[in-house]
């Protein structure tokens, strides 16, 4: 039994390396997953793609995956990362003289919170949550339900080194 089980491990495929989005061409994947922000925070688990492709992403370290990645496989092949839309809310200030500030104390206030936040442009994303939400309105944010990809900053601490694109 404990051979079988082996032998089923030594025969999943194995992704160890990370394409980052432009550095390969879309069109040579084989396979696609679609994950969300936290899912695409991986170092080694197992995938299944939405073709049926069964693989282990076995990184050096815990990396961010962004939209348009590649997982290159240990036979060639590559799966395509495709970030999963999420329900988020929008943040902006109201457009006024104090525009800049307002943003500058909302953004301290969801850091002080270690919310996962977004840098979307002037405005702010992060995932949908009522008590931050009536926090951020009570500190004159203009916030917008949204669905879209979750791209949160990782952190100044994050060291991520791989294959296709160097540091992020």
């Amino acid at each position: 039994m404990k051979s079988e089980v082996l032998e089923r491990i030594r025969a999943v495929r194995r992704a160890s390396q990370v394409l980052r989005a432009g550095a390969w061409r879309a069109a040579e994947a084989e396979d696609r997953v679609v994950l969300d922000a936290d899912a695409r925070y991986r170092r080694r688990i197992v995938m299944t793609g939405e073709r049926g492709w069964t693989f282990l992403l076995d990184l050096p370290e815990a990396t961010a995956l962004r939209d348009g990645d590649g997982l290159l496989l240990d036979d060639g092949a590559i799966v395509a990362v495709i970030a999963k839309p999420e329900p988020l809310i929008e943040i902006a200030a109201p457009r006024t003289a104090e525009q800049t500030a307002v943003m500058a104390r909302l953004a301290w206030h969801l850091g002080n919170r270690h919310t996962e936040v977004e840098i979307a442009g002037k405005k702010l994303r992060m995932r949908r949550d009522h008590v931050l939400e009536e926090m951020l309105t009570g500190l004159g944010a203009v916030l917008t339900p949204i669905e879209a990809p979750f791209e949160p900053e990782r952190g100044a601490y994050e060291h991520r080194h791989v294959e296709g694109g160097g540091h992020g």
